[in-house]
C-alpha cells in the first residue's frame, strides 16, 4: 500500500482539484464560462431526458421517465452495462420489509436513521435519509415489476445496522436486478441505451439551464490515461440536446487513483479498489463547472471485507460478510487475538485492520470460521472460493495457525473466549452475538480461512441534491434548472461512512425520484 505523492503539475493536468482547486482559476465562475452555449451547439439528436449512467440510479430513473410518455437517451460510457451495480454484492437495506415481518424482526424507519448517523458519524443529511426510508420499499417493489428476483428468506444481518433488514438477491449480485432491469427499460416505448458513449460536458442556455449535453460515441475507456484526459481522443464527437433535463447517474470514483488520492492522500495510486475501472471522477468535475455544490468528498470508504489474494471487489466479500465475518472471527495474525467486532459498520473495521497494516504492511488479519459459520445460501459458493484461492481451508487450527505464522496458544484462548461470550450473549467488542443462537466457531476442523485488506470502495462525497433529486448550486443555492443526479455520485445522505447495503436502497430510490420529478 504505496502512498506515491502526486505533482502540482499531474493535478493539474489531470483537471482533478476539485472544487477548492477551482479557485485557484477565478472561481467556478471562470469554469463555467468554458461550457458550450445552446446558441452555439448544433444537437445531432434531441431527447426529453438524458440519462448518464446504466448502474441501478440510472436505469431506475430511465424507467420511470419513460414511464411518463418522455423519451429517454442512456448513455454509458463503458462497454458493458451496470458499472458497479452489476458486480454489487446484490444486498438491499429495506426498513419494515415484509420478511421481517414474516420472520417475527422489529424495525422502523427512525431505527434506520439513526443506525445511518451512527455510521456517518452525524453529518448525514437527514431529509435525504427520511426520503429514502419512507421510499424503500416502493423502491424494492419497483425492482421486482422490472424483474428482479429476491430470495425468500429471513433477512440478512450487515454490519452497522441494528437488526437484520437487508434483502438479498437471488444470485446474490447486483447483476439480479441491473439485468432485468435493462431488458425493462429497453423494451419501454421511447428508451434507447447507448455504450461506449462519454458525457464531456454540459450545455446550457443563456438563462443557465442545462439543455444538452457534448459528448464521444464510439469511446474506448482506457484505464492507463485517465479516463477524462484530454489524451485519450477516442470517439466520434456529438451533442445531444435534452427538453426536460439531464439526469446524472455516473457514480463514484473510487477507481480514480489520482483524485481519490488527492482527497485522502493516505490512499495509494496502485491501490487496488473494489469498483469497476471506469469509476472516475470526470462527470462530476463537469458538475462543479457549472456550479453544482460539493458535499463531503473528502470522505471515502473502504470495504473492511475484501481480500489482498484476488483483484477488485471479488468473492471474499461475500465469504466474510455474511460468513467468516457473522459467526466466525477476525484475529490479528501477530499474536492471535481479535481485534474488532466483526459486524461493526465499514469505517470502524477498515479503521481497525488498517492499525494492524500500518504496523507491519504484510501483517493481513484473518477472518476464521468452521463450516457452520456459512449460511444456506454461501455454502453453494465454497468450492469457488477455495478454488480461487481466496479462501483457504484446513483440518485442523494448527494447520491454519502454521500457514499465517499465527502464535498457536493465544489462537486457541482467543477461540475459547469468544465461544463462551457467544454462548453468554455477551462479546467484549460489542459483536450482537445473542442473536446468533449460541452458534460461534466449532471445536473441531475443518476450519476456513480469509487473508483481509481494505480496498477504496464508496465515495460518500458528491453533488448536494434536495428531497427531490434537483442538484443544488453552490451560488443560489437553488437548484440548477435541468439537472437532477442520483446515486453515488451524489452526497451527503452517507455522511462519513455508508451502511453496508444502503446503496442499492439509495439509488434505486432516488434514481425513481429523478424520473418521477424531471
Amino acid at each position: 500500500m504505496k502512498t506515491e505523492n502526486i505533482s502540482r503539475r499531474e493535478a493539474l493536468r489531470m483537471g482533478a482539484l476539485g472544487a477548492a482547486g477551482l479557485a485557484m482559476f477565478g472561481g467556478i465562475n471562470a469554469m463555467a464560462s468554458e461550457t458550450p452555449k445552446a446558441k452555439d451547439v448544433k444537437f445531432d439528436e434531441e431527447y426529453d431526458v438524458i440519462v448518464i449512467g446504466t448502474g441501478f440510479a440510472g436505469l431506475a430513473a430511465a424507467a420511470k421517465a419513460a414511464q411518463r410518455g418522455l423519451s429517454v437517451l442512456i448513455l454509458e460510457k463503458m462497454g458493458r452495462i451496470g458499472g458497479n451495480s452489476v458486480i454489487n454484492g446484490g444486498g438491499m437495506a429495506v426498513p419494515n420489509n415484509h420478511l421481517q415481518k414474516k420472520h417475527g424482526i422489529k424495525d422502523s424507519n427512525e431505527l434506520f436513521i439513526k443506525d445511518c448517523l451512527k455510521a456517518g458519524l452525524g453529518i448525514n443529511h437527514v431529509e435525504l435519509l427520511e426520503t429514502i426510508a419512507n421510499r424503500a420499499f416502493d423502491a424494492f417493489n419497483f425492482s421486482v415489476e422490472c424483474g428482479a428476483k429476491w430470495q425468500d428468506v429471513k433477512p440478512a444481518w450487515f454490519g452497522g445496522h441494528s437488526v437484520a433488514r437487508t434483502i438479498v438477491t437471488e444470485n446474490m449480485s447486483g447483476s439480479g436486478v441491473i439485468k432485468p432491469m435493462t431488458k425493462f427499460v429497453q423494451e419501454l416505448p421511447g428508451c434507447k441505451i447507448v455504450r461506449r458513449t462519454k458525457f464531456d460536458q454540459f450545455v446550457l442556455d443563456d438563462n443557465g439551464r442545462v439543455v444538452g449535453i457534448t459528448a464521444r460515441f464510439g469511446y474506448r475507456f482506457d484505464d492507463k490515461l485517465l479516463s477524462d484526459d484530454k489524451e485519450n481522443k477516442t470517439g466520434k464527437p456529438v451533442a445531444y440536446g435534452a427538453k426536460k433535463g439531464v439526469i446524472l447517474a455516473t457514480g463514484g470514483f473510487a477507481a480514480d487513483k489520482y483524485y481519490r488520492k488527492l482527497q485522502d492522500p493516505r490512499l495509494g495510486v496502485d491501490q487496488d479498489a473494489t469498483n469497476h475501472k471506469g469509476a472516475t471522477a470526470g462527470a462530476l468535475l463537469e458538475a462543479f463547472k457549472i456550479g453544482a455544490m460539493p458535499i463531503h468528498i473528502g470522505w471515502i470508504q473502504q470495504g473492511p471485507w475484501a481480500s489482498p489474494d484476488e483483484r477488485g471487489f471479488g468473492i471474499a466479500p461475500l465469504m466474510t460478510q455474511q460468513g467468516l465475518f457473522k459467526y466466525g472471527m477476525a484475529v490479528d495474525v501477530r499474536n492471535g487475538k481479535r481485534f474488532m467486532n466483526e459486524l461493526a459498520d465499514r469505517k470502524t473495521r477498515a479503521d481497525a485492520e488498517y492499525v494492524i497494516l500500518h504496523e507491519k504492511a504484510d501483517a493481513y488479519p484473518v477472518a476464521i470460521g468452521t463450516y457452520n459459520t456459512f449460511s444456506e445460501q454461501l455454502i453453494p459458493l465454497l468450492d469457488k472460493a477455495l478454488q480461487s484461492n481466496v479462501m483457504k481451508k484446513y483440518e485442523t487450527i494448527e494447520e491454519l495457525a502454521k500457514a499465517y505464522g499465527i502464535p498457536l496458544k493465544p489462537l486457541k484462548e482467543s477461540i475459547k473466549k469468544y465461544n463462551a461470550g457467544v454462548k453468554k450473549g455477551v462479546d467484549e467488542f460489542g459483536k450482537p452475538v445473542k442473536a446468533f443462537n449460541g452458534q460461534g466457531v466449532e471445536d473441531k476442523g475443518p476450519y476456513y480461512a480469509v487473508r483481509l485488506m481494505p480496498k477504496p470502495h464508496h465515495t460518500m462525497g458528491g453533488l448536494k441534491i434536495n428531497t427531490k433529486a434537483q442538484v443544488i448550486s453552490s451560488e443560489t443555492h437553488e437548484p440548477i434548472p435541468g439537472l437532477y443526479a442520483a446515486g453515488e455520485v451524489t452526497g451527503g445522505t452517507h455522511g462519513a461512512s455508508r451502511l453496508g447495503t444502503v446503496a442499492v436502497t439509495d439509488c434505486l430510490t432516488f434514481g425513481m425520484i429523478a424520473g418521477e420529478n424531471i
